[in-house]
Protein backbone atom coordinates (compact mmCIF):
# COMPACT_ATOMS: atom_id res chain seq x y z
CA UNK A 1 0.00 0.00 0.00
CA UNK A 2 1.56 3.20 -1.10
CA UNK A 3 1.50 5.82 1.51
CA UNK A 4 1.46 9.55 0.12
CA UNK A 5 2.77 13.15 1.82
CA UNK A 6 -0.28 13.80 4.53
CA UNK A 7 -2.07 11.00 3.93
CA UNK A 8 -3.51 9.60 7.13
CA UNK A 9 -3.58 6.64 8.25
CA UNK A 10 -4.67 4.12 10.85
CA UNK A 11 -8.17 2.16 11.46
CA UNK A 12 -11.07 3.82 9.83
CA UNK A 13 -13.55 5.45 11.49
CA UNK A 14 -16.69 3.29 10.83
CA UNK A 15 -14.45 0.02 12.05
CA UNK A 16 -14.35 1.98 15.57
CA UNK A 17 -17.92 2.65 15.72
CA UNK A 18 -18.82 -1.28 14.48
CA UNK A 19 -16.43 -2.21 17.84
CA UNK A 20 -18.39 0.63 20.01
CA UNK A 21 -21.78 -0.91 18.85
CA UNK A 22 -20.82 -4.20 19.83
CA UNK A 23 -19.72 -3.42 22.99
CA UNK A 24 -23.01 -1.82 23.37
CA UNK A 25 -24.90 -4.65 22.76
CA UNK A 26 -22.83 -7.14 24.67
CA UNK A 27 -23.81 -4.52 27.45
CA UNK A 28 -26.58 -4.36 26.78
CA UNK A 29 -27.45 -8.08 26.61
CA UNK A 30 -25.98 -7.91 29.95
CA UNK A 31 -28.13 -5.79 31.30
CA UNK A 32 -31.03 -8.26 29.59
CA UNK A 33 -29.86 -11.35 31.51
CA UNK A 34 -29.27 -9.65 34.68
CA UNK A 35 -32.80 -8.18 35.16
CA UNK A 36 -34.12 -10.91 33.94
CA UNK A 37 -32.84 -13.17 36.88
CA UNK A 38 -34.14 -10.21 39.46
CA UNK A 39 -37.74 -10.44 37.57
CA UNK A 40 -38.30 -8.55 35.07
CA UNK A 41 -42.02 -9.06 34.77
CA UNK A 42 -45.36 -6.80 36.26
CA UNK A 43 -45.86 -8.33 39.78
CA UNK A 44 -48.52 -8.56 42.01
CA UNK A 45 -47.17 -5.19 43.53
CA UNK A 46 -46.15 -2.92 40.81
CA UNK A 47 -42.85 -4.07 38.68
CA UNK A 48 -40.73 -6.28 39.20
CA UNK A 49 -36.82 -5.51 40.50
CA UNK A 50 -35.86 -5.67 36.74
CA UNK A 51 -38.84 -4.56 35.29
CA UNK A 52 -37.41 -1.47 33.91
CA UNK A 53 -33.26 -2.26 33.56
CA UNK A 54 -34.63 -4.61 31.61
CA UNK A 55 -36.20 -2.69 28.78
CA UNK A 56 -33.14 0.06 29.34
CA UNK A 57 -30.94 -3.02 28.23
CA UNK A 58 -33.77 -3.67 24.94
CA UNK A 59 -32.84 -0.14 24.26
CA UNK A 60 -29.13 -0.37 24.05
CA UNK A 61 -29.67 -3.32 21.99
CA UNK A 62 -31.23 -1.92 19.29
CA UNK A 63 -29.34 0.87 19.25
CA UNK A 64 -26.31 -1.02 19.10
CA UNK A 65 -27.73 -2.89 16.14
CA UNK A 66 -28.56 0.44 14.33
CA UNK A 67 -25.28 1.97 15.15
CA UNK A 68 -23.31 -1.76 13.98
CA UNK A 69 -25.70 -1.45 10.48
CA UNK A 70 -24.92 2.24 9.81
CA UNK A 71 -21.47 1.84 10.65
CA UNK A 72 -20.63 -1.00 8.34
CA UNK A 73 -23.79 -0.90 5.49
CA UNK A 74 -24.88 2.66 5.80
CA UNK A 75 -24.79 4.94 2.65
CA UNK A 76 -23.00 7.70 4.53
CA UNK A 77 -20.65 5.18 6.69
CA UNK A 78 -17.50 7.03 7.27
CA UNK A 79 -13.97 5.72 6.36
CA UNK A 80 -11.63 8.80 7.29
CA UNK A 81 -9.16 7.40 9.81
CA UNK A 82 -10.28 7.80 13.51
CA UNK A 83 -7.16 8.83 15.28
CA UNK A 84 -3.64 9.44 13.98
CA UNK A 85 -0.40 7.72 15.46
CA UNK A 86 0.49 11.51 16.90
CA UNK A 87 -2.79 12.04 18.41
CA UNK A 88 -3.21 9.07 20.22
CA UNK A 89 0.36 9.49 21.42
CA UNK A 90 -1.11 13.15 22.63
CA UNK A 91 -4.33 11.50 23.92
CA UNK A 92 -2.21 8.48 25.74
CA UNK A 93 0.56 11.21 27.17
CA UNK A 94 -3.01 12.26 29.42
CA UNK A 95 -4.26 8.83 30.19
CA UNK A 96 -1.39 6.74 31.38
CA UNK A 97 -0.28 9.16 33.89
CA UNK A 98 -4.11 9.65 35.11
CA UNK A 99 -4.14 5.44 35.37
CA UNK A 100 -1.27 5.92 37.49
CA UNK A 101 -2.39 8.48 39.77
CA UNK A 102 -5.61 6.59 40.14
CA UNK A 103 -3.37 3.57 41.17
CA UNK A 104 -1.07 5.33 43.66
CA UNK A 105 -4.01 7.13 45.90
CA UNK A 106 -4.13 3.42 46.47
CA UNK A 107 -0.98 3.91 48.53
CA UNK A 108 0.01 7.05 48.85
CA UNK A 109 -3.68 8.29 49.32
CA UNK A 110 -5.87 10.95 47.96
CA UNK A 111 -4.09 14.22 48.75
CA UNK A 112 0.16 13.02 48.22
CA UNK A 113 -1.04 11.80 45.06
CA UNK A 114 -2.68 14.56 44.15
CA UNK A 115 -0.07 16.87 45.09
CA UNK A 116 2.84 14.83 42.74
CA UNK A 117 0.37 14.33 39.56
CA UNK A 118 -0.16 18.34 39.49
CA UNK A 119 3.37 19.02 40.04
CA UNK A 120 4.48 16.42 37.19
CA UNK A 121 1.64 17.32 34.87
CA UNK A 122 2.47 21.23 35.23
CA UNK A 123 6.15 20.45 34.64
CA UNK A 124 6.48 17.47 31.74
CA UNK A 125 3.67 18.70 29.67
CA UNK A 126 2.69 21.92 31.10
CA UNK A 127 6.82 22.81 30.55
CA UNK A 128 6.32 25.29 33.90
CA UNK A 129 9.34 25.62 36.62
CA UNK A 130 9.62 23.13 38.76
CA UNK A 131 9.50 25.70 41.52
CA UNK A 132 6.16 26.88 40.36
CA UNK A 133 4.62 23.36 40.05
CA UNK A 134 5.42 22.28 43.54
CA UNK A 135 4.44 25.23 45.13
CA UNK A 136 1.23 25.10 42.89
CA UNK A 137 0.03 21.14 43.77
CA UNK A 138 1.29 21.80 47.58
CA UNK A 139 -1.11 24.86 47.37
CA UNK A 140 -4.17 23.07 46.14
CA UNK A 141 -3.65 20.26 48.06
CA UNK A 142 -3.21 22.19 51.38
CA UNK A 143 -6.53 23.96 50.70
CA UNK A 144 -8.29 21.06 49.78
CA UNK A 145 -6.77 19.20 52.83
CA UNK A 146 -8.13 22.09 54.99
CA UNK A 147 -11.32 22.39 52.87
CA UNK A 148 -12.58 18.71 53.53
CA UNK A 149 -10.70 17.25 56.62
CA UNK A 150 -10.59 20.39 59.12
CA UNK A 151 -13.71 22.36 57.70
CA UNK A 152 -16.03 19.96 56.62
CA UNK A 153 -15.00 17.18 58.65
CA UNK A 154 -15.08 15.11 55.74
CA UNK A 155 -11.97 12.41 55.69
CA UNK A 156 -10.54 11.57 52.35
CA UNK A 157 -8.52 8.44 51.38
CA UNK A 158 -5.09 8.65 52.79
CA UNK A 159 -4.12 5.36 51.10
CA UNK A 160 -2.33 2.21 53.10
CA UNK A 161 0.86 4.17 53.59
CA UNK A 162 -0.85 7.02 55.06
CA UNK A 163 2.13 9.28 54.30
CA UNK A 164 0.38 12.05 56.15
CA UNK A 165 0.04 10.25 59.31
CA UNK A 166 2.15 12.47 61.41
CA UNK A 167 -0.67 15.32 60.87
CA UNK A 168 -3.48 13.50 63.12
CA UNK A 169 -6.16 13.18 60.93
Amino acid sequence: MDTHEGERSGVATNIVDAVVALLVIVMGSVVIYGSRKLGSEWTSDGPGAGYFPFYIGIILVISGVGVLYQSLNGKAKNTDVFVTREEIGRVMSVLLPAAVYVAAIEFIGIYVASAIYIALFMIILGKYSWFKSVLAALIVNAVFFMMFEVWFKVPLFKGSLDPLAFLGY
